[in-house]
């Protein structure tokens, strides 16, 4: 079980790079909260489908770390990872990096938590494992 489980979370890894650019940097030309958040869910919500593939709903961000700023006229490189598989939910961490454009430098710059739900047409949960019988709540990384 921990096999195939390893082997789902390693194929739903997802990493997406963006330029920013001058209309999503805020007044001191890094780029907005609002934007990076976006972002950030848009990659977990990405993670959470390929891991499950079924609908999944966000229901919560936790514990949202900006570290760095990221200037305008960067590269940032967001990789969501499966970190938690419960009954209907899982919980998917995503690091954003940026990078210097015109340099090798590069740094973790945010990092969040984001908690999705599986549901189906009638937007009631359901079980994200049931044809593979894992057991609730396993712990898949500690972060």
């Amino acid at each position: 079980m921990t096999e195939l489980l390893d082997h789902k979370i390693a194929r739903a890894e997802t990493r997406v790079f963006k330029a920013v650019f001058p209309n999503t940097t805020n007044h001191y030309d890094t780029l907005f909260g609002g934007t990076t958040l976006h972002m950030m869910d848009e990659v977990a919500f990405i993670t959470a489908t390929r891991f499950s593939r079924l609908k999944m709903v966000t229901v919560s961000s936790d514990k949202v770390d900006f570290t760095h700023p990221i200037p305008g006229g960067s590269l940032v490189e967001l990789i969501g990872s499966v970190v938690r598989v419960g009954n209907t939910s899982l919980q998917v961490r995503v690091d954003l990096y940026v990078e210097q454009m015109y340099s090798e430098e590069r740094h973790k710059a945010v990092s969040g938590l984001f908690t999705f739900v599986a549901i189906d047409q009638d937007k009631r949960p359901v079980r994200i494992l049931q044809e593979h019988g894992a057991p609730s709540n396993s712990i898949l990384n500690n972060g």
